[in-house]
């Protein structure tokens, strides 16, 4: 059975490419392709796997609802699945209380965890800033795969 190494390793070819899926109110599944990386949850240190999300995106309102949530990413015939609850955390979402310091930095760091660079940071924390964007921290509660 894979590890949560092995989602690292996977998500950190491909600039973190991962299909993400969550379960709509119909019960129907709504799956989008999305960047996702591995890093510390900000308050209690567990590894998560973890994407950023725009500010209006159906996924959240899911999320919100209580879906569970699920990412796989693909690598040739190998794959691997992630796969439970999600925490939010961003300006419409913030039960742990962080300050904006704190949310615009895990931002950058789940960017970075996915593989992505930028050569202003001022520039990328405006339009997070300014999309709503929110961390998505998924617990990894079942992890399966072929690897």
């Amino acid at each position: 059975m894979p590890s949560l190494e092995t989602v690292r390793s996977f998500l950190a070819e491909e600039t973190g490419l991962a299909v993400v899926s969550t379960v709509r109110s119909d019960g129907s599944i709504l799956s989008s392709v999305v960047n996702c990386g591995v890093i510390d949850h900000p308050v209690s240190g567990e590894p998560r796997v973890a994407l950023v999300s725009r500010g209006g995106a159906a996924r959240l309102g899911h999320i919100r609802k209580g879906s569970q949530v699920t990412a796989t990413a693909r690598r040739g015939w190998k794959w691997v699945s992630v796969a439970g609850p999600a925490e939010l955390i961003g300006p419409d979402d913030n039960t742990n209380q962080l300050d904006q310091d704190r949310i615009r930095v895990l931002l950058r760091d789940i960017f970075t965890a996915a593989g992505g660079t930028h050569d202003d940071w001022e520039e990328y924390d405006r339009a997070m800033r300014d999309e709503g964007r929110t961390a998505v921290l998924i617990e990894p509660k079942r992890i399966l795969g072929r690897a």
